[in-house]
């Protein structure tokens, strides 16, 4: 009888031990697939901190070329009904930006920036501009575009900025 008893125990064991090993592989794998998406995720926020960074700097750096030579523009631009819209013409953004700093650190490109002025059919002492940022990560891919208005009326200064949720082309 006792013979019997240990060819039954040495007969389960080994279906456990494969049943626990099963279960550990696919617990490895799944902590492997998870920390991959993680390490993706991650990768992404990265591109997309470093160009809206680079987007932000640039346009900082706009404004502040634009208010300091407000005061010097003398024609006036045409007066308009509608905020301009070259910004959404790719060949019109690449011949018009300017690219405010010569190179940003870990960017494929260095960050762009189009000043668009126009007057504002309510304001017509106020000069208006709508300043347009485009910052890339480490691929073309990776582009944040931020805008900000920008409004000169006298000594005052008004900024509406915004971010371009879409890349327009």
């Amino acid at each position: 009888m006792r013979r019997r008893s240990r060819g039954r125990q040495r007969g389960v064991v080994l279906p456990i031990v494969l049943l626990i090993s099963a279960m550990m592989l696919a617990t490895s794998a799944a902590w492997f697939e998870s920390s991959l998406a993680a390490a993706r995720g991650a990768a992404n926020v990265r591109e997309y901190l470093q160009a809206f960074q680079a987007a932000n700097s640039a346009l900082t750096l706009c404004a502040r070329s634009v208010v300091s030579s407000a005061g010097m523009q003398t024609a006036a631009p045409p007066l308009a009904s509608v905020e301009p819209a070259q910004w959404k013409v790719e060949s019109a953004f690449e011949a018009g930006a300017i690219e405010p700093v010569a190179r940003w650190p870990g960017s494929l490109r260095a960050p762009q920036c189009l000043v668009e002025a126009w007057r504002l059919a309510t304001r017509a002492d106020a000069q208006a501009y709508l300043l347009t940022s485009r910052g890339f990560g480490r691929t073309k891919e990776s582009q944040v575009w931020l805008q900000m208005e920008l409004v000169i009326e006298g000594e005052k200064i008004e900024r509406h900025w915004r971010r371009v949720a879409s890349r327009p082309f």
